[in-house]
């Protein structure tokens, strides 16, 4: 199957030292500002799991807190590749969005990021009130939220994948 790919104007920012190029109308459009959200929401996640984890973890086990803490790594880094990728590539942001990738990347991410959270909120139900458990709250909330980004990207990617 051949898709034809189209390559919108955009504006682009260089320096004197470096031959890169950034593509920074890509961050204008919806899927990269969505990217970027993804990326700041799991930066928030894991900056917050790795600050309050201990090697005494949580309560007995700590299977969730480490799975949300592994999903949460794992997809803040492919977002992160994806967003930089886009950014320093004039062509990747149209022509990526035009492969089924993105579309399996985000319904993945969407669906064990939401997993995730909701492991870890079912279980936080169970304790009392720390400051601990406050703030895995805090990023078991911005996951839920992660996840919904996550679909709104899997939606608009399959559109476009489609070509609708």
């Amino acid at each position: 199957m051949s898709h034809s790919v189209t390559i919108t104007r955009t504006t682009t920012s260089t320096t004197n030292t470096s031959y890169i190029v950034l593509n920074t109308g890509y961050m204008k459009t919806v899927p990269g500002i969505l990217k970027l959200l993804q990326l700041l929401l799991g930066i928030a996640c894991v900056g917050i799991l790795s600050y309050y984890y201990s090697h005494s973890s949580l309560y007995y086990g700590g299977n969730s807190e480490i799975y949300f803490f592994l999903m949460a790594v794992t997809f803040m880094i492919g977002t992160f590749i994806l967003l930089l990728s886009c950014l320093v590539s004039l062509s990747t942001g149209g022509i990526i969005s035009k492969t089924i990738y993105e579309v399996l990347y985000h319904a993945i991410a969407g669906i064990l990021i939401l997993v995730a959270s909701v492991l870890l909120l079912v279980k936080l139900s169970d304790y009392g009130r720390s400051k601990k458990i406050d703030a895995y709250w805090a990023a078991g909330i911005m996951g839920l939220i992660n996840a919904v980004l996550y679909f709104i990207s899997t939606f608009l990617a399959n559109k476009s994948y489609r070509g609708i």
